[in-house]
Parts: structure tokens; sequence; C-alpha cells
């Protein structure tokens, strides 16, 4: 059986310091084949820097994913670009540094898909995140059989809705963005682990 573990929305240098303290032992203690993190804010709060993303990795971060405030660091971009272990939102326009989606090797070998994106509601304008999901998706067919997905989104109800959308067609929808414990997790009637 594969452990994945899931890191929503790292904030600043006390986030870092709370992730390089836990995650060594979590990652022993539970046998974690894979350790996903949204790190958009890991960089002062705003953005993600090679540095704040260096220690993630340190600490035993697998895959970073961004959101709304990847950005925030202009100077980053160049990394942004060229980083492998970093999944952006796949909705962004076409041309934009990075990939949305990608497979990535667990410790046990599993082949493991991860998508990122970004919500509409109360956000910037930005492309479908529903079109862009089908997409990925697609993309990541016959590659891997276990896909999570960064929904960061604003609203329970842009945040659920998608989780109904790609109910049974992918191992766990996570919402991510509003710092804010939900405690709402659920196993979907087709088999998707969602939380909002």
């Amino acid at each position: 059986m594969l452990n994945l573990l899931f890191i929503a929305d790292v904030i600043g240098a006390p986030g870092r310091d709370v992730v390089q303290a836990l995650l060594p032992g979590l990652r022993r203690r539970h046998q974690i084949g894979l350790v996903v993190c949204n790190g958009e804010n890991s960089a002062g709060g705003f953005g993600l820097t090679r540095d704040s993303a260096a220690a993630l990795f340190e600490a035993g971060v697998d895959v970073l994913t961004g959101g709304n405030h990847l950005w925030d660091r202009k100077d980053s971009i160049p990394y942004l670009a060229s980083e492998e272990r970093l999944v952006r939102p796949a909705n962004l326009p076409p041309g934009t540094p990075g990939q949305g989606s990608r497979v990535f090797v667990a410790d046990d070998g599993t082949p493991v898909g991860v998508v990122n994106l970004l919500g509409r509601v109360f956000m910037r304008e930005i492309d479908c995140p529903f079109r862009a999901a089908d997409e990925a998706i697609a993309s990541l067919q016959g590659r891997c059989r276990t896909i999570l997905v960064d929904f960061h989104a604003e609203t329970t109800a842009e945040k659920m809705a998608m989780g109904w959308h790609l109910d049974g067609r992918v191992s766990a929808v996570l919402g991510t963005h509003t710092h804010v414990q939900t405690a709402d997790e659920r196993v979907l009637p087709r088999g998707t682990a969602y939380l909002t």
C-alpha cells in the first residue's frame, strides 16, 4: 500500500520550520512514499523562491504545488520554469512557464500523477479549471493510476463541485488556499478522497 502525504499552504519561515521539524519523523513513522506540498506562500507569506523551495525539499517534500501567489516573486520566475519538482496551476494561459501536471515516482516505484488547478470564484480571471482538469487527467492516462489534485480555490462550493466532477477519475481532490482547516474529509461515492 502506498502512503501519500499532502501538506497544504506552508506560510513563510514559521511554516517551513514546522515542516522541517516534523516531516522527517512523520515520513519514517508512517512509511510515506511521496510528499506533496503547496508551497506558494513559503517565501515570507507570498510566493516561492529557490531558497524556500530548497528548505522544503531538504525536509523531505518531493513535489511542490502552487496557486495565485506562486508568481509574486518575479525574480523567481526562471527557477519556477525550470524546477521539475514543481507543478503550477494547469489552467494558466498557454506559454506560462512550468507544467500543470506531472508524473512522479514514489519510494516504492509507484507512478503518481499530480495536478494543480486554480479556482475562479473571487479570484483573478483564469481559464476554466474543470476543462483544465479534464485535459490534465487525459494527459496522465496510461502513465499512472494514482492521481492527486491540488485545487487552489477560494470557495467551498467550487472545491466541492470539482470533487464531484472528478469523483472516480482521480485518487484525491484536496482544497488549498483559504488557510482554514475544514475537517470535511470523506471518500466520495466513486472512490475519490476529498477534503475542502
